[in-house]
């Protein structure tokens, strides 16, 4: 076992609850580290759907432009490393180690929970870089949030869904509430989505935060994006044709001229197209076109469901969810296709189980169309096989379908050219 994982172990254990949020506890082990300020700029990044798009566009756009960044997200999909990335690429397993041994001298007999840990070792090494901007991606709401020790000087929120409900709240006002508090008083916001909840305008002005609205002060349209930067207004073309995610990159937009690193007026092709791991990622497999993407709510998967390149052949889906998500709702916003359905269970108990899968769809496509599996590898594996050239296989439903998945497929070598 490497020293990495042997830690990654140990953290596990160190608390009885996966999620436990509120920011006390972590204020003090952050003090006693001394990682409750970084030296660089601090753009956060918080929302149900959309925030790691956002945060891929700003790094990259930032990186375009010369920046040196650090990017804080989760979870990983392969390696725990691509949670921490420092200017020269992911944190080492070396480095890591010793981020994890000064939180644990840190914290004393202070119980964290995996994320609290992680986010503090986060810090740790980013205070002591060398970079010119950090962005932080939140792993649950906002204001509890254990990314929220740090006083962003610009805070995003990308969109509020139904999401996270025995956590959140159970309207999309109350998770807004949530999810704003990691705005700062006299602070830039971020707001990304156009149809925002109705207590949008009454939960800034509470905070105090200076409102940078979708549709209000930046908007998209005719091949630009019309920010606000200080007093001025700015524009900056991007790339055509329009695409599903321009919106993100709006905001992304905005975000870096709220921070004062405003982008070139142009943003090039490859800043936008630069690939992000698992969303509408697109690979092949044994010679067949497979996407994978890890939307697990209603709102993100409707809409990779008009981002889907056009397919040829027969679609194949390969679909794994956790319990506590709207099982019932995804299935049926797909269950109207002419699709072949590989529905599966990933490896964690709390995974969906297979025969809720399948009995969520209707009676004529479980007689014709289902194809049960016991493990995301069989599913993948059992789809790719019973695909023709010009077939397309769909692989979608929560973070650990598509890290399963990757995992076979990056084992395969490419085939010779």
């Amino acid at each position: 076992m490497s020293d990495l994982q042997h830690w990654l172990e140990r953290i596990e254990r160190l608390h009885p609850s996966e999620i436990e949020l509120g920011l006390e506890r972590l204020r003090r082990v952050a003090g006693d580290l001394g990682v409750r300020t970084l030296p660089m700029p601090v753009i956060t990044v918080a929302g149900t759907n959309g925030k790691g798009s956002v945060v891929r566009l700003l790094t990259a756009m930032a990186e375009a432009a010369g920046l040196r960044c650090c990017v804080y997200t989760s979870p990983h999909l392969l390696r725990f490393n691509e949670r921490i990335r420092l200017p020269d690429g992911p944190a080492s397993d070396q480095a890591l180690c010793q981020a994890f041994a000064a939180v644990e001298r840190g914290r004393g007999d202070t119980a964290l929970t995996y994320f609290e840990f992680t986010t503090l070792a986060g810090l740790w090494l980013f205070q002591r870089s060398d970079a010119d901007l950090c962005i932080l991606e939140v792993g649950l709401g906002g204001r509890l949030d254990a990314v929220n020790l740090i006083d962003a000087d610009v805070a995003v929120v990308t969109s509020v869904g139904l999401d996270h409900l025995d956590w959140l709240g159970d309207s999309r006002e109350a998770i807004l509430r949530e999810k704003i508090g990691i705005g700062r008083a006299g602070r830039p916001l971020v707001y990304g989505e156009l149809a925002a909840p109705s207590n949008l305008d009454s939960e800034l002005a509470a905070l105090a935060a200076l409102p940078l609205r979708a549709g209000r002060e930046f908007t998209l349209g005719d091949g630009e994006v019309t920010v606000r930067d200080g007093d001025e207004e700015r524009r900056y073309r991007i790339p055509e044709p329009a695409r599903l995610g321009d919106d993100n990159l709006a905001t992304a937009v905005q975000a870096l001229a709220a921070a004062g690193l405003a982008p070139a007026p142009h943003i090039p092709g490859q800043v936008v197209d630069t690939g992000l791991t698992g969303r509408c990622d697109r690979r092949r497999f044994k010679g067949i076109d497979c996407i994978l993407d890890v939307g697990h709510n209603l709102e993100a998967l409707t809409r990779l469901r008009h981002r889907l390149p056009a397919c040829a052949g027969r679609r194949r889906l390969v679909l794994g969810m956790m319990a506590d998500k709207p099982v019932e709702q995804v299935v049926a916003l797909f269950a109207g296709e002419p699709l072949e359905w590989y529905p599966c269970r990933p490896d964690l108990p709390r995974a969906a189980t297979v025969e809720r899968l399948v009995a969520a769809l209707p009676e004529t496509v479980r007689k014709a169309a289902v194809h049960p599996c016991g493990s995301v590898a069989e599913a993948l594996e059992a789809a790719v096989n019973d695909s023709d050239t010009g077939d397309q296989v769909v692989i979608v439903g929560s973070f650990y379908t598509v890290a399963e998945a990757l995992t076979v497929i990056e084992a395969v070598p490419p085939p010779a050219r």
